[in-house]
């Protein structure tokens, strides 16, 4: 579904072509010019509603990027241009926020105790650069069986795709070829442990960090900064993928830190 931010867009969009049939019916009588603007203004109100409903996401924050746009919210909140971070003015001090998705490929429980204990030493050691607090959430969940095996035979099915695909190239990405490869292995790993009768455990992760500054933009320059920094810290200590968040996406994190879902359904439509 659509985040509210998406909606105004959205509803803008309806407004349009609505205005453009009343404009059709009103002096489209009579005028072939009026009748073409009446029947454009319709056509782009249906193109940009569907637009914003199907990948508001991308747009809005290209959008308000573009135009300078700051979005504000209750609280004292807001949301800048590009939709990367969200500030907040707190007495003289200024605050700002960027949140990270963390798609996790193995879990502790497929690695052997020696394999934990080097990965957990790897983090520490890792984290402990940091000059700066972190937080990490992971939000775990019991998945419908059935559903979430058929999509675990497409996501290997796709995965296999792209590792033939790259393999074939005349200059294939080592790079990428490892990722593909670690994606397979996950998926097989997950589709074996449903074989044997275990309840496939759904996970979602994301790391937060604020920064705090005597202006706005210097706060969302050090936020960028340290993001930019844990990003690299995060795929190499968890051997993860890290990825941005922005729009929608980062604002349903935000909205996770004070209210997050209390079912697997409503946290599977949320999913990043």
């Amino acid at each position: 579904m659509p985040d509210a931010n998406s909606k105004l867009f959205i509803y803008g969009s309806m407004g349009l072509g609505v205005i453009g049939l009343i404009f059709t019916f009103m002096f489209g009588q009579g005028s072939g010019g009026a009748t073409i603007i009446g029947g454009a203004m319709c056509g782009l109100g249906s193109l940009f509603t569907f637009m914003f409903w199907k990948y508001g996401y991308l747009l809005v924050p290209i959008i308000t990027e573009h135009t300078r746009i700051i979005m504000r919210m209750d609280g004292g909140y807001e949301v800048p241009a590009g939709e990367e971070v969200i500030t907040k003015q707190v007495g003289n001090v200024y605050y700002a926020s960027a949140f990270l998705t963390i798609k996790v490929f193995e879990s502790a429980t497929e690695k052997s105790p020696e394999e934990n204990v080097t990965y957990n030493e790897y983090f520490e050691r890792a984290i402990s650069n940091l000059k700066y607090v972190t937080k990490i959430v992971y939000m775990l969940y019991v998945e419908d069986v059935g559903q979430k095996r058929k999509m675990i035979e497409t996501k290997r099915a796709e995965g296999q795709l792209r590792l033939a695909r790259e393999r074939d190239k005349s200059e294939p990405d080592v790079l990428k070829i490892d990722k593909y490869e670690r994606e397979v292995s996950h998926w097989d790993l997950q589709l074996n442990k449903m074989i044997k009768g275990v309840k496939p455990m759904g996970v979602i992760a994301y790391a937060m960090t604020t920064s705090a500054g005597v202006s706005k933009e210097g706060a969302i320059a050090t936020v960028k900064a340290q993001a930019s920094e844990l990003m690299t810290v995060l795929s190499n200590a968890l051997n993860v993928e890290v990825k941005w968040l922005k729009g929608d996406e980062m604002l349903k994190c935000f909205e996770w830190e004070r209210f997050y879902p209390t079912s697997p359904t409503e946290l599977e439509e949320a999913l990043m």
